[in-house]
């Protein structure tokens, strides 16, 4: 992809410069901005003909040329919300600010509709019992619960193949035979699914130790596989790299409501009272990125789970890092979990998004 730095002029460059940069850069577009790098507008080919049209100079200054009210995106914006503005607003290019309206990235739509491949192994565990949604799981494994058209297992790999990825390990205990037989090898869907079975329960992480030992020196993403998600995972992996440190955990923001006044006192007096506050906690996600070396050092041979993992890391100076998930996010692991899951799917998810079967 073209360096988007190198479409940047400043309003007293000339029509002739922008019409050279456009031709030199070939993204179609120019950033005119001010010395601090924030926009001040942009340049198409539509906008040069329009100033040719008005009979303007090739030594006219952009800051009579430029448009000066272009759509913008935020670099917090997903893949989805940009390829949504850009269709509705039929555009071929965005520019992408900060908070401080400086110029942090341009994205085209012909990037966005890439095909995406990264070869980051995802392990995504399916052996649970599933024990608070009986009786639906007495015959069905929690992560075969359909929401939607589609179980929720499936609705999962959906969204990791439409963020790029393709190499997925699954690990299976409980009526596993129903899992290989929906997914196999993962060639409907075009990837290469595994599967790992625990003869006994491992926990939320011991079955990472079954995981061949020769995968590519990767972070492996990990995943609940009663949890559905919108959040943005070439993000979380992007935000894993930068960050550096041994995992990186996405969290969410649980709000707890006493239902009394509480009573702050000293001794027998009481200094104050607080009705019914709210306290704020994060929580686990069940969403993880994990070094291969982290997931080296578990063996596979005993229960382990995640949280004593991470911990066990912290204990000895790794780093961990917080990844907050804004996005819609639900675990499925009580009755009215799966009964909101039901209705919230249709409204957050694409029901036949790479569905072979669809």
């Amino acid at each position: 992809m073209q360096d988007w730095r190198a479409t940047i002029l400043t309003p007293d460059d000339t029509m002739q410069q922008a019409i050279q940069t456009l031709d030199r850069e070939a993204l179609r577009i120019v950033l005119v901005a001010d010395v601090e790098n924030r926009l001040l507008g942009t340049i198409t080919d539509g906008d040069i003909r329009r100033a040719l049209l008005k009979q303007l100079t090739m030594e006219t200054k952009l800051e009579q040329v430029m448009f000066k009210e272009p759509t913008v995106a935020r670099d917090e914006d997903d893949r989805e919300s940009l390829l949504a503005m850009m269709k509705s607003k039929d555009l071929l290019q965005v520019p992408i600010l900060d908070d401080a309206q400086r110029i942090v990235g341009l994205e085209t739509l012909h990037h966005l509709l890439e095909a995406q491949r990264l070869d980051n192994p995802v392990f995504l565990m399916a052996g649970g019992f599933g024990r608070h949604l009986r009786p639906l799981t007495d015959q069905t494994p929690k992560p075969m619960l359909k929401v939607g058209n589609k179980p929720i297992l499936d609705a999962i790999l959906d969204q990791f193949i439409e963020a790029g990825f393709h190499n997925f390990f699954f690990s299976t205990h409980y009526k596993a035979e129903m899992v290989r037989d929906h997914f196999g090898d993962g060639s409907r869907w075009n990837v290469t699914i595994q599967y790992l079975h625990e003869v006994e329960p491992l926990g939320t992480a011991g079955s990472l130790g079954l995981l061949p030992r020769n995968l590519p020196d990767l972070p492996v993403l990990v995943m609940n596989g009663d949890v559905l998600t919108k959040v943005n995972f070439q993000k979380l992996l992007n935000f894993h790299l930068k960050k550096g440190g041994v995992a990186s955990m996405c969290v969410r923001e649980y709000d707890f409501k006493v239902p009394y006044g509480v009573v702050k006192a000293e001794g027998h007096r009481v200094v104050d009272i607080v009705e019914k506050p709210v306290q704020r906690f994060f929580v686990n996600a069940g969403v993880y990125v994990l070094e291969s070396s982290l997931i080296k050092s578990v063996d596979g041979s005993m229960r382990v789970d995640m949280p004593a993992l991470l911990e066990e890391q912290i204990q000895k100076g790794n780093e961990v890092n917080l990844f907050p998930v804004h996005e819609y996010w639900l675990d499925v692991g009580q009755h009215h979990d799966f009964n909101a899951a039901k209705i919230d799917y249709p409204q957050h998810f694409d029901t036949s998004l790479n569905n072979p079967n669809g």
